[in-house]
């Protein structure tokens, strides 16, 4: 059985990962901060390169609101496919990897 913290009580591990990790939201948090990281760096390359949104839709060949989605960084309806057609409008590769764990979270 798992037990649960009590609401205010204080955290006695040894770092944030280990504190997300036993309110079982590690992963989560994880994915949501690269999904933070994949907008704001699709949007920085459309900056740097004077896309607008409605000519970065037409360069994807989607709509303006699913690009939207893409660009939005609270938003977790995308698929890889959909960030790999961003890259390619931009002129980009999308590179993904598999690592294994860090020793920090063995901790």
């Amino acid at each position: 059985m798992t037990r649960r913290k009590q609401p205010g009580a204080a955290h006695t591990g040894s770092s944030l990962d280990s504190l997300l990790e036993e309110d079982g939201i590690l992963h989560e948090v994880e994915a949501v901060a690269i999904k933070r990281v994949i907008a704001w760096q699709l949007a920085q390359s459309m900056k740097a390169r004077r896309i607008s949104k409605a000519a970065m839709a037409v360069r994807m060949g989607t709509s303006r609101s699913q690009l939207d989605r893409l660009l939005d960084p609270a938003s977790g309806s995308v698929n890889l496919a959909t960030i790999a057609r961003a890259a390619r409008a931009l002129g980009l590769e999308l590179k993904i990897e598999l690592i294994e764990p860090s020793r920090r979270r063995a901790a």
